[in-house]
Formats: C-alpha cells, sequence, structure tokens
C-alpha cells in the first residue's frame, strides 16, 4: 500500500514538473506561475501544493530530474569498456550535456533563487544527485584518462562553473542579438555540443 502511494504521489510530482518544462519552453521563469502549471496538468492549483509548496519547487524537482539523467549519462560513459583519450571522452562529455538543456538553463538563470526558496528538504535531495553528478564527472576522468584527485579537482572546478554559462552563449534572446548588433559586438550560433566539446579539449 505504502509503494503504490509512492508511486501515485511520483507520478503526479512527474506530471507537474513535464508541465513546468513545457512552459519554460516559451515563458520566462518569472512569468510562470502555479496557476499556469496547473492548466497544464489534470490538477488544479490548491492541488499542486499538496506536491510542492513554491513554483521554486517544483523547478528544483525539475533540476533534480535532470541531474539524475545526466549521471546515467555519465555512468554509460564509465562503463565503456574501452578506455578513451582526451578528444573522445570530450566528445562522449559534450554528448552528454548536449541532451541537458533543461539543466543548463535552469542553472543558468534562477539557481540561486530556486535554491533560496525551496524546503531544505528538497534542497538536501537536489545536493545528494548534484554530489553523484561531481563523484561520475570525476570517476569519467580517473577511467578513462587516468587522472589523479588534485587534477581531476581542477578540471571540475573549471568545468561546472563554466556550466552554467552554457545556455546564454548557445541560446541568446533577439533582444540581446539587437543589442550586440547595435554595437558590432561579433557573434556567431555555437550548440551546447560544440561549447562543451571546445573547452573540454582545452582543459582536459
Amino acid at each position: 500500500m505504502a509503494v503504490e502511494l509512492k508511486e501515485t504521489i511520483d507520478k503526479r510530482r512527474e506530471e507537474i514538473m513535464d508541465a513546468c518544462e513545457r512552459l519554460y519552453e516559451s515563458m520566462g521563469f518569472h512569468a510562470i506561475t502555479i496557476k499556469n502549471i496547473s492548466t497544464e496538468t489534470s490538477f488544479s492549483r490548491p492541488s499542486i501544493y499538496n506536491y510542492f509548496q513554491t513554483k521554486e519547487e517544483i523547478f528544483l524537482g525539475l533540476l533534480t530530474r535532470e541531474y539524475m539523467k545526466w549521471n546515467d549519462a555519465l555512468r554509460s560513459v564509465i562503463g565503456r569498456k574501452a578506455n578513451m583519450d582526451k578528444d573522445a571522452l570530450a566528445r562522449a562529455l559534450a554528448k552528454s550535456m548536449e541532451e541537458r538543456k533543461t539543466l543548463l538553463k535552469v542553472s543558468a538563470m534562477n539557481l540561486y533563487e530556486i535554491e533560496e526558496n525551496s524546503r531544505d528538504e528538497l534542497l538536501v535531495e537536489y545536493k545528494r544527485i548534484f554530489k553523484d553528478s561531481i563523484e561520475l564527472f570525476d570517476e569519467c576522468l580517473k577511467k578513462h584518462l587516468g587522472v589523479s584527485a588534485e587534477k581531476s579537482e581542477q578540471i571540475r572546478y573549471a568545468f561546472f562553473p563554466y556550466m552554467y554559462g552554457i545556455y546564454p552563449y548557445a541560446y541568446p534572446t533577439a533582444k540581446q542579438i539587437s543589442a550586440m548588433d547595435e554595437v558590432k559586438l561579433s557573434h556567431r550560433d555555437v550548440t551546447i555540443y560544440e561549447m562543451t566539446y571546445q573547452f573540454l579539449k582545452l582543459i582536459l
């Protein structure tokens, strides 16, 4: 009975997060409301509060889920039998990041606000999954390149902050592009994969 109840709760939380993610494709963080999200689900607005107390908690749940998916991809890289050289590992990690657009967008735009306005237990859950990401990233470097713990930490402290800047460069707004054109600031189209690969190739 308890297992069935947890499965029902998890399923409903997933539906709410799915709705939030769909809205985030076309709306900004501050424009999205619990009411907006409820119209995309089978729940009323008051019902959503049974699962998330704030909008920020929905986004934190979404981010936690994104890191869990990235962790699965990192485990896949670790599990490859043949060792990869620096270029192959950079490509594999870039491919794993290419599929995490939502992770990069949330992290770049509103992470501080989301963490500040979420319950402690949910923030701890997110940090636990994030810690797994760090350890799996380090394991990728150790398994395929044999780097030391000290070197791995140096690479990580360069890469993880860099991650938070990828989305704004890959997806500038029309307003930003117009302003750059106005002042003749050169810019070019880049992808998440390209930005991740080129940086990893530089630091590995």
